[in-house]
């Protein structure tokens, strides 16, 4: 019998993703290639033409020794709020707006005044700068020369998926999201976008992730490898694709990815609504719905800070010195979550005298971070009781995975597999009929165990402390939720 192989491609912030593997999990072939971006003070752009080239060595690659015709289905994930504008047919007209960009910080103030009972109903309470709805009115007021052209909002992985596929796709649920989507109702809310002036024209029809969408056409199939014919699924953002590729789809569950940036991602059985805008909830399998929030801090500092470094040597010798400085390590300036500063920027408690003290300090800052992303949650009555998952390239780093879990006090599961482009390969098997939470249980692998280590805890928690009281102090946190996460320790 021919044995169905899925496909999942990730496109990131630095790589393009892909990898195929069977129903067990199992990985017949994976590939990959760079991006390149560019940072300037609150803006971080891309050029979307270069996506699609490095889609295409990294699925060649995935599939050089894989018999073409057991590929069943492929499905796309991307970075969460990379938009930018296309033409009728799908060709990029302005340059993409990464995840993490904050240009659009006046739109955002309007964006939440005209829609202010809408977030709130949708539990976000408000929109960040970085959302894609505030991009989108940035993108419409810095090019009007597009004005009299059929221009259209484009998410990262739809335009990947359009390639694929030859002509425009609906986006997905989740990718949605972030541009004002009414996840309750399912539709576009035209009573806000009509006071935003956004033509409706200009937003994409919606679907449910897993929704058949086309098939791979003759020339998609020349430059990347996969046979003209396949199906072509929706997919999800990065970060839901993670946790799907965590296994983390049951309630109470949560999925911590540590990659550029720090994100967070649970099941809840309701929607979880957050006042201050920093955790939101995209729509799960069946009933449930998927919590979470994205970081501005993460492994991404490390490239900053120390490039070019041999870091498996710095991270022995940051093993080798007591627990001491903390650093809060942004990547650029401000943060989304567990709180939102725009203000916000990188400070260091204490003096570490050499680069390994500074590194030790990055690493330490990051496990605070994640810690007070988990009193957050808790804190807004999401359930986080249930199994908890480490993905993310920062696994790789055994003391930092071992630090995280120590300060959590919690027992964590390294999947074998820790990639979004696994999510987006569970995801397309839904198309032979399996529930994701069926397709789930089977294709994610073993996987490491790491119990917390209670001899350091007190000393950690201390440092926790330190920094919680730092950020209050400097009126980036909330008081309460200080107070809780003081409580709590």
């Amino acid at each position: 019998m021919k044995q169905p192989l899925w496909l999942g491609v990730d496109v990131g912030t630095q790589h393009a993703r892909a990898l195929v593997v069977d129903d067990e999990g199992q990985v017949f072939g994976a590939g990959s290639a760079g991006l390149r971006s560019t940072r300037r003070g609150s803006r971080h752009q891309q050029d979307p033409n270069q996506w699609w080239g490095a889609v295409a060595e990294a699925t060649c690659a995935a599939l050089a020794n894989v018999r073409a015709d057991a590929v069943a289905a492929l499905a796309v994930a991307a970075t969460s709020g990379t938009v930018l504008l296309v033409d009728s047919a799908g060709h990029p007209r302005t340059e993409a707006l990464m995840y993490d960009d904050t240009r659009a910080a006046q739109e955002a103030l309007v964006v939440d005044d005209v829609g202010a009972p809408l977030w709130h109903a949708l539990g976000y309470g408000r929109m960040q700068p970085s959302w894609a709805l505030p991009k989108l009115l940035w993108l419409l007021n810095s090019h009007p020369d597009l004005e009299n052209e059929s221009v259209r909002l484009c998410h990262q992985a739809d335009l990947i998926t359009a390639r694929f596929i030859g002509h425009p796709v609906p986006t997905d649920t989740s990718n949605a999201l972030k541009a004002g989507y009414h996840l309750i109702e399912d539709r576009w809310p035209g009573e806000v976008l009509d006071r935003l002036g956004i033509p409706p024209t200009i937003l994409p029809a919606v679907v449910r992730p897993g929704t058949l969408l086309g098939r791979v056409s003759v020339d998609a199939s020349t430059v990347t490898g996969v046979p003209a014919g396949t199906p072509v699924v929706a997919g999800m953002t990065d970060g839901c694709a993670a946790q799907l590729g965590a296994g983390c789809v049951e309630t109470g569950s949560w999925n911590s990815v540590l990659g550029t940036t720090l994100v967070l991602k649970g099941v809840s059985d309701q929607l979880v609504r957050d006042p201050a805008g920093a955790l939101y909830c995209h729509r799960g399998p069946g009933n449930t719905w998927l919590p979470g929030g994205a970081s501005s801090s993460g492994a991404g500092a490390i490239t900053e800070w120390f490039a070019g470094v041999d870091l498996a040597d710095l991270t022995a010798r940051a093993a080798a010195l007591p627990i001491g400085p903390v650093m809060y390590p942004l990547i650029g300036r401000g943060e989304r979550f567990p709180f939102r500063a725009d203000d916000a920027e990188t400070f260091m408690l204490g003096h570490p005298d050499t680069d390994a003290g500074v590194f030790a300090a990055l690493l330490l800052g990051v496990a605070c971070l994640e810690r007070l992303c988990f009193d957050r949650v808790t804190m807004l009555g999401a359930p986080a009781d249930g199994r908890l998952t480490f993905t993310g390239g920062a696994t790789r780093n055994e003391y930092w995975t071992q630090l995280r879990a120590d300060l959590l006090g919690r027992t964590v599961q390294v999947p074998d597999q820790p990639e979004p482009a696994l999510g987006m390969a569970i995801l397309a098997s839904t198309s032979n009929g399996k529930t994701l939470v069926e397709a789930a249980a089977a294709m994610v692998r073993g996987g490491s165990e790491r119990a917390p280590n209670p001899a350091r805890g007190a000393v950690l928690r201390q440092r926790y402390a330190d920094f919680v009281e730092e950020l209050t102090a400097r009126g980036w946190l909330d008081t309460a939720i200080a107070q809780y996460a003081r409580a709590r320790l």
